[in-house]
């Protein structure tokens, strides 16, 4: 590696500890308010992308797969899909209808718990898109990898 790729890596690097932990809390943040704005499970879980791909540009994927374990999100994404099913069902349990608000009175409006069961669901989904998607980028690059 020449003294040029060196400095460009280092800057990429220090750059990501600049960055990294403002996208967690945006992604978070996307999550965990989407049903009080726009944006909510999916937007959020796909923001995941973008935090792989920086850890993969400053660090490589040999220490990117290290510290985003593929058996980690896979296990993840099994356990959101039950919880999310399991919450969707809370409506039939309480002889409404399948995936029915039925926390709706919980909260008050505008707060960030104030949708009841709707909260929990977007929550839900949002960790299973993280995992999924998360998932597939890792694969990807793996892929990218080894053709080099």
């Amino acid at each position: 590696m020449t003294n040029e790729n060196i400095r460009i890596r280092h800057v990429v690097q220090r750059s990501l500890d600049i960055v990294f932990p403002l996208t967690m809390v945006y992604m978070c943040y996307i999550i965990l308010h989407g049903h009080l704005s726009p944006g909510g499970g999916f937007q959020g879980g796909v923001l995941v992308v973008g935090v792989i791909l920086m850890l993969y540009f400053a660090e490589g994927y040999n220490r990117t797969a290290k510290a985003v374990s593929f058996d980690l999100l896979h296990e993840g994404e099994g356990i959101a899909s039950v919880a999310y099913v399991a919450l969707a069902m809370m409506g039939i349990a309480a002889g409404a209808q399948f995936c029915e608000n039925i926390l709706y009175q919980s909260g008050n409006i505008g707060d960030l718990y104030s949708s009841g069961t709707i909260f929990w669901m977007n929550l839900t989904v949002g960790i299973k898109v993280i995992t999924g998607i998360g998932s597939i980028t890792l694969l990807m690059l793996g892929i990218v990898q080894q053709k080099n």
